[in-house]
């Protein structure tokens, strides 16, 4: 994912890096929407829907770690990877 915040990218549940919020309901992505979406395009695939949550997670983990270098990041397996093996 790029490191942008356009225009188009504001109407989407896509986060918003380097913040990894989302730009439509303004929390910690990946929002409610965000998820279901997830759920929906990977329903066939939770392999590779687990997968690309890792990548994601380890991509916000360096975009995190940049914004605020001082202070020691919680863990975001749950937020990024545990609410998909949940299911």
């Amino acid at each position: 994912m790029p490191h942008t915040e356009g225009k188009a990218r504001k109407s989407t549940h896509s986060p918003l890096r380097p913040s990894w919020r989302c730009p439509v309901c303004g929390i910690l992505w990946p929002c409610s929407a965000a998820k279901l979406r997830l759920l929906g395009e990977y329903r066939e695939d939770r392999p590779g829907l687990l997968s690309h949550l890792a990548t994601v997670q380890q991509q916000a983990e360096t975009d995190l770690t940049a914004l605020n270098p001082d202070v020691a990041l919680p863990d975001l397996t749950p937020r990024f990877v545990g609410w998909a093996q949940a299911r």
